[in-house]
């Protein structure tokens, strides 16, 4: 059979762009060597937040006599918190599996490899069998960077040294937790095992957490997992991981700290390696595949949706992609835009943002006026949380009188931001975006009043 679409990878990009594609009358190959779901199903945004929302509702329940709710004796049972975890991910990925077969799609398990053209399209090969389409879609995903530090050179000690991947299968709460690197990820997990009772310490390389999210946002949210009880050792560099301890370099000094456990998290790297992209000559640069606003390579129908192509690393990004992907195969125009992609970390107090910062507005010489407000002025933020110090920061386009970036510290930042990225990618004027009701008492009143505070 001669299929008109090849997917290699199962991951949010690849199965949503098998969905569309099959419902849409295409004949779509699936190929996936793990599980279907991709890293974001299995092993990155579901398992965490199940995490994360445990630790939440322990935060909550500690704390609980500031509202007026006493609990004695608040835990968590970690097993329990992972064995939920894998329970959830179970049905989750029975769901999308089932969708996907739904779409007509024909799934194989194996690594797929490309192996050049023919008068029928493109071949791949499979557990010694080839395929061939009329089209291809590479959604073959990231893995953790293991960057080149003395002691993970020759490869990770996994009894010591974990990545994301193997620290949601722990079955134990490390004493001593050492997380390097302060990104999302980083701090996600250093989020929750806080919680859950371990000393955690954090060594970011940067001046900053969070990578490029707002600095004052970031300032924020590092005071508060200070109070916590999270040590952050900034402008730092690890020089060496031994079987129990950390060495890093800071101000000049060398610093040894022991610990049960290392997290390694400094980010994430395209696999475009060893499935045959050479053999069909698709442009990469850096390990990470070319891409037009079609979601096309340089390759006629071959496209590529997801992190392999490095634009930006979220799911949400990867599922736009292959909608954007697919529907180009299917003659109609789309394009791919990139201004308004929220991003979330997923602490609690939460953290969101979309659009640019100040920071990212000036670098590119434009002309902004960014106001800050408190939380505060929320009633129902100021209803659920007592002494809460989150603020909300807006950037506007004073040439366009638009709205061009929005950055939250608090609760529901992760559920109100799709409003202000909607309001962006629309380039709604400040005029019109003051006509909007927004309901009472909700936190995205927050937006409302920050825009009239101009």
């Amino acid at each position: 059979m001669i299929y008109d679409l090849i997917v290699l990878g199962g991951g949010p990009a690849g199965y949503l762009a098998c969905e569309r594609a099959g419902h849409a009358g295409l004949k779509v190959l699936l190929i996936e060597k793990e599980n279907i779901g991709g890293v974001c199903l299995n092993r990155g945004c579901i398992p965490t937040k199940t995490l994360l929302y445990s630790a939440k509702i322990k935060d909550s329940a500690e704390h609980g006599k500031k509202y007026g709710v006493i609990a004695k004796d608040v835990t968590i049972d970690h097993a329990a918190v992972i064995k939920r975890k894998n329970k959830v991910v179970k049905k989750l990925v029975s769901g999308v599996k089932s969708q996907v077969k739904g779409s007509g799609t024909t799934i194989v398990d194996g690594e797929g490899t490309i192996t050049g053209t023919s008068a029928d399209g493109y071949s791949v090969l499979v557990n010694d069998e080839t395929y061939t389409a009329k089209r291809l879609l590479i959604a073959t995903g990231s893995s953790p960077i293991i960057p080149p530090i003395e002691g993970l050179k020759e490869g990770i000690d996994s009894s010591f040294v974990a990545t994301s991947r193997e620290m949601l299968e722990l079955m134990e709460v490390p004493k001593k937790l050492i997380v390097i690197g302060g990104g999302v990820i980083g701090l996600e997990m250093a989020s929750y095992y806080n919680s859950a009772g371990s000393d955690v310490i954090v060594i970011e390389m940067l001046p900053t957490i969070g990578g490029t999210i707002d600095s004052d946002i970031a300032e924020l949210l590092k005071k508060e997992y200070t109070k916590k009880g999270i040590t952050f050792n900034l402008s730092s560099k690890v020089t060496k991981v031994n079987k129990s301890s950390v060495v890093y370099e800071k101000d000049g000094e060398s610093i040894k700290v022991s610990a049960d456990k290392v997290l390694l998290s400094v980010g994430r790297k395209p696999n475009s390696n060893g499935i045959g992209l050479e053999n069909i000559n698709v442009e990469v640069e850096r390990g990470a595949i070319k891409i037009d606003e079609r979601c096309m390579t340089n390759i006629a129908n071959v496209y590529c949706a997801g992190d392999v192509n490095a634009k930006s690393m979220l799911a949400h990004t990867a599922y736009r992609q292959a909608e954007v992907a697919v529907n180009n195969m299917l003659g109609r125009k789309d394009i791919m835009r990139y201004s308004a992609i929220p991003g979330v970390i997923y602490t609690n107090p939460e953290v969101a943002g979309v659009g640019h910062t100040k920071k990212s507005a000036e670098d590119l010489g434009m002309n902004i006026t960014e106001k800050a407000i408190t939380m505060n002025y929320s009633g129902r933020y100021m209803a659920e949380n007592e002494r809460g110090e989150g603020i909300i920061k807006i950037i506007v386009d004073n040439e366009k009188n638009t709205l061009c970036g929005v950055h939250i510290i608090g609760n529901y930042a992760s559920e109100i931001i799709i409003s202000a990225g909607i309001m962006i990618e629309k380039e709604m004027s400040i005029n019109e975006i003051k006509e909007l009701i927004f309901p009472h008492p909700t936190v995205s009143e927050a937006i409302r009043e920050a825009i009239f505070q101009l």
